[in-house]
């Protein structure tokens, strides 16, 4: 790192520097806070270790008062001839304590320090996306339950299938999305650090330091990750498991992935052979420099963006894990500086963007309409069938008179004209050997054709709002 380095638009800047999201996402991950962590892992080692009267009461109350007052360009102008930013830090640090200095780092290796500011800060960082996502799963159960009971057209292999509920279609997602948020709870609460175990895990260097003090490096390590406010892994080599940060990626992978089907649903949906959603579009709002007409779903198209990103992240994480070999490699230093703060700042973006998608979510009730006219008779042929079965009609013979009426309902359909099919099947001769043609329009009625669709809908609001009432982030 060199100290005359401008950050400014002029050099490489990341989008996630400046484009997408928070600045407060991007304060836990920015180097100052870094270091400030690493310092206060310094602080608690020696606070631990002036209980074993390794360090005296004036060394660590010097420590303490400098802890927070981080010098970028000091420890910068170190490293630049050192070649080791963590030890830059500690000269850093030791310049600005003349009584603790010394004693800075006393027993250490780099990873006890780092990795315990890095579950530290993975932790926060799991405890602000949450925050995120809380609201968004609290305004996803409110339009769940107001569209509830909104009938529409359901889709499997992107054709028209059987109807179900606006509502529903919003569940599944919220299904989704509410275990996503209860995994990266559980992994916020059980987040462990490496411990304060040394070079290779053995803490050979503490029982060292701490022979005669009548303070084990066991005790040594409690009372370090007391004050830190963080458990400890029981075992770990030079650094902690890093299973630990596949499975934080995966987690986040996962959420990604709830929000990327929201997000490509709507953009399917945006389109205007569907015309049923669109995502909100701004009075001034630009859709297109070519086409002044176009509104684009550019929101949406960004989540999925974005998630795609998320997702091929685990596969790095993995290979840190599975390639952590003996009691460790520095193979993975360099990439997890780029992957941990990226997956969380496009994580965040991706969930304040799908956000605003749902805050803005625009419901069109007259295409809605006109698709479930379109085809929602066609699904409803099941019940007519089954009515006339239970009137005494051949199953196999009335199958075949409603395949005829139907392909034929279908070329009309596809040359723009309204379905016909539950005039044709109401002045059928066969069909009103057994059904007559008002019951028979009122059993081609797609509309009452959703089984409880809705109750299931309303049902998982509710499940949403009283695990989140119980679960606060």
């Amino acid at each position: 790192m060199k100290p005359e380095t401008q950050f400014t638009h002029e050099t490489y800047l990341s989008p996630l520097t400046w484009r997408y999201g928070s600045d407060e996402m991007r304060a836990l991950w920015s180097e100052v806070h870094r270091r400030r962590l690493w310092r206060r892992v310094w602080v608690a080692l020696a606070a631990a270790q002036q209980r074993a009267g390794l360090v005296r009461p004036e060394q660590l109350a010097d420590l303490r008062a400098r802890q927070d007052d981080v010098d970028i360009e000091r420890a910068a102008e170190i490293e630049a001839e050192i070649h080791h930013d963590k030890m830059a830090e500690i000269r850093a640090f030791a310049e600005q304590c003349p009584v603790g200095g010394p004693i800075i780092h006393l027993g250490a290796t780099s990873a006890d320090i780092e990795d315990n500011a890095d579950a530290l800060r993975i932790r926060d960082a799991l405890d602000l996306l949450l925050r995120r996502l809380h609201p968004l799963l609290i305004d996803l159960a409110d339009r769940i339950e107001a569209h509830a009971d909104q009938v529409c057209m359901g889709y499997t292999h992107i054709q028209p299938a059987e109807p179900i509920t606006v509502g529903y279609r919003l569940a599944t997602y919220g299904q989704d999305l509410l275990e996503d948020y209860r995994e990266l709870r559980r992994l916020c609460a059980h987040l462990r650090g490496k411990g304060i175990k040394g070079a290779v895990g053995s803490g050979a260097s503490y029982s060292r330091a701490l022979a005669g003090t009548g303070m084990t490096p066991a005790e040594m390590e409690a009372l370090v990750m007391e004050e830190l406010g963080l458990e400890a892994f029981p075992i770990a080599t030079q650094v902690y498991p890093r299973q630990q940060d596949y499975r934080v990626l995966t987690a986040l992978a996962g959420l990604a992935g709830s929000l990327y089907r929201f997000a490509f649903d709507l953009r399917l949906l945006q389109a205007p052979p569907f015309g049923e959603w669109s995502e909100p579009f701004g009075a001034r709002q630009v859709g297109s420099s070519a086409m002044p007409f176009k509104r684009n779903p550019i929101n949406a198209e960004t989540v999925d963006s974005l998630a795609r990103y998320v997702a091929a992240l685990p596969r790095v994480a993995w290979d840190n894990a599975a390639h952590s070999l003996l009691e460790r490699t520095l193979d993975d230093s360099a990439n997890r500086r780029i992957i941990l703060p990226n997956a969380f700042l496009a994580s965040e973006e991706i969930v304040r963007r799908a956000h605003r998608l749902l805050r803005g979510l625009n419901i069109h009730d007259n295409a809605i309409a006109r698709n479930l006219d379109a085809y929602g008779t066609f699904a409803a042929t099941e019940r007519l069938l089954m009515e006339l079965v239970k009137a005494g009609a051949d199953r196999q013979a009335m199958h075949e008179v409603i395949r005829e009426h139907a392909m034929a309902a279908w070329q009309a359909v596809w040359a723009g004209e309204p379905n016909p099919l539950a005039g044709r099947l109401a002045a059928d001769p066969q069909v009103l050997q057994y059904v007559d043609a008002d019951r028979t329009r009122e059993l081609l009625d797609a509309t009452s054709y959703v089984g409880d669709a809705a109750e299931r809908a309303r049902r998982m609001a509710e499940k949403i709002r009283a695990i989140l009432t119980s679960e606060e982030p």
